[in-house]
């Protein structure tokens, strides 16, 4: 008698896929829906933090896990008489497994993350470790079978730690049911998993410090949050013995805003120093490159300002993993991992000379984008509400869903739905933090950003629809002609089709100097 039925090996074919898959992307809820089938219950497209109910449990989630726990157990019971298997349908059988024990641990291993980060009281004893053995050996050592892969107990353990923490990270800090936001949290998890789950938990675990991740997008996207996702994400070996892990996660993660500081403060801050290094260095200093542990991450913001002389020393850093302190002349060790952001574009910076391309070129191994808020929005449109009752949340805690409706009844009604955001999140919660005191917001440029500016933004990065693209494009026309006769000979299209294609309400949102003196008489 085989191992697994034609049924039982679909079905966990679709549990390996769900196992291994990104979370944060689509291909998660179709291998749910595939594994639950008739079951299945729609909801979102991807797996975002929902400000209605945070801590809310994802039904299809709890469902797969029992149904896989209920196909694992029949397994393991058929596998204790001898039944015949192939190496094939054990790697099913053991995928199964591992996504049944995740689930059995996740809520341990998410308590104990919280509890870092909010007491940080250093190193700590995982006890339930001991627990965990037990059920890895009930799955894992069967009487007369050899598992094709062996999971080691501690190093699984240590995985699944670095899962929970990087999932926790990631869904906590990039808010937003779009697409855009779910392409961010899907290219963070890459980042720090690569990816391939199996590889990376095999071979890559111990590597991926080596990558530097560097982090493009425009001011007020959230690239400092990127950053420490990924630097408070990384594996942390676990110590059987003493049942701690090697490091503590939460204090590992070091930022340094360069553009903020002097150059010969930003080389102290890095390299160190020794007493007597320059005017005011009374005492040896540690720089974060030496202080950062092993297992740590330093995140240098606002790369891209970086002087020239200070690029030279960091590409030696990221070449040979040694720098010199200021004043000194003995080679010391950087051990973490570096991660870089900036709002510059480093293409034309090293055109003209401002950026080397050998440094840029160490630095790209692993490249994140923070999309800008208005391509969240262009998207999806309801995110606006979302975001607001995350950052209401912060700012007024109890009140907050009240007041993010007050704050998006007046963008609404004051900036409109296209309003550009040129200063993205940040600006948001500034605008909210306005409204709040003073019942308005002025923002200091507003319609910075043109409709045609805007038009072709959306082109580019092909966020339009056919539909929309031709309401957008009818009522830019019909804006300059102020003619539906006019516009549908200069579009070839029928008159009757502009005019179902051209509102007053979109018209009256064209910046000025773009739209007819009449927007409402839409006659011509």
């Amino acid at each position: 008698m085989a191992l697994l039925t034609p049924e039982e090996r679909t079905l966990l074919r679709a549990v390996s896929t769900l196992a291994y898959c990104n979370p944060f992307l689509p291909e998660r809820i179709d291998a749910e829906r595939a594994i639950l089938g008739a079951d299945f219950i729609e909801g979102e497209p991807v797996w975002s933090m929902r400000v209605d109910a945070p801590g809310a449990e994802r039904v299809n989630n709890t469902r797969v896990t029992e149904r896989t726990e209920h196909e694992v157990r029949k397994i393991r019971e058929r596998l204790t008489k001898s039944t015949v298997a192939t190496e094939h349908d054990l790697l099913l059988y053991e995928d199964a497994a591992l996504l049944v024990l995740f689930d059995r641990y996740q809520s341990r291993f998410y308590d104990a993350i919280v509890q870092a980060l909010t007491q940080k009281r250093g190193a700590q004893r995982w006890g339930f470790y001991t627990e965990f053995v037990r059920d890895w050996e009930s799955f894992f050592h069967v009487p007369l079978v050899t598992m094709p892969v062996l999971y080691d107990a501690p190093h699984l353990f240590a995985c699944f730690f670095q899962v929970r923490r990087a999932f926790h990270h990631i869904i906590e800090s990039i808010i937003g049911s779009s697409m855009a936001a779910a392409r961010l949290r899907a290219a963070v998890w890459q980042s720090i998993f690569t990816h391939d789950m199996r590889r990376y938990r095999r071979a890559l675990y111990d590597r991926l410090g080596d990558f530097t991740t560097l982090i493009r997008g425009p001011s007020g996207t959230g690239k400092e949050l990127v950053a420490s996702a990924i630097g408070l994400s990384r594996y942390i070996p676990f110590d059987p013995k003493a049942q701690t892990f090697s490091e503590d996660f939460a204090n590992s993660f070091y930022a340094l805003n360069l553009s903020a500081l002097p150059s010969t403060l930003v080389e102290s801050e890095l390299f160190g120093h020794r007493r007597g290094a320059f005017t005011g260095a009374l005492h040896d200093r540690r720089g974060w490159l030496e202080v950062c542990p092993l297992l740590g991450a330093v995140f240098l913001d606002e790369i891209g300002d970086l002087d020239a002389a200070i690029q030279v020393k960091l590409l030696r850093v990221l070449q040979s993993r040694t720098f010199q302190a200021l004043g000194d002349t003995t080679d010391r060790h950087f051990r973490g991992k570096l991660i870089a952001a900036t709002n510059r574009d480093l293409a034309q910076a090293m055109q003209t000379g401002h950026f080397r391309e050998d440094f840029y070129y160490r630095l790209c191994s692993d490249l994140v984008t923070t999309p800008a808020l208005q391509e969240q929005l262009r998207e999806t449109p309801e995110v606006l509400r979302e975001l607001l009752i995350f950052i209401a949340r912060r700012v007024v805690g109890t009140d907050a869903e009240a007041l993010a409706e007050e704050v998006e009844q007046w963008i609404v009604r004051h900036l409109g739905r296209e309003y550009p955001w040129p200063g993205n999140i940040r600006e948001l919660e500034q605008c909210l933090r306005n409204v709040l005191v003073r019942k308005e917001y002025r923002p200091t440029q507003t319609r910075s950003v043109t409709a045609q500016d805007d038009l072709s933004q959306a082109l580019a990065q092909g966020a339009l629809t056919a539909e929309e693209l031709l309401r957008r494009y009818c009522a830019l026309v019909y804006a300059q002609t102020g003619s539906y006769e006019e516009t549908a000979r200069r579009l070839q299209i029928d008159r009757r089709t502009v005019k179902s294609k051209v509102d007053a309400e979109r018209l009256t949102r064209l910046p000025d100097g773009e739209k007819i003196d009449n927007p409402t008489a839409l006659s011509k």
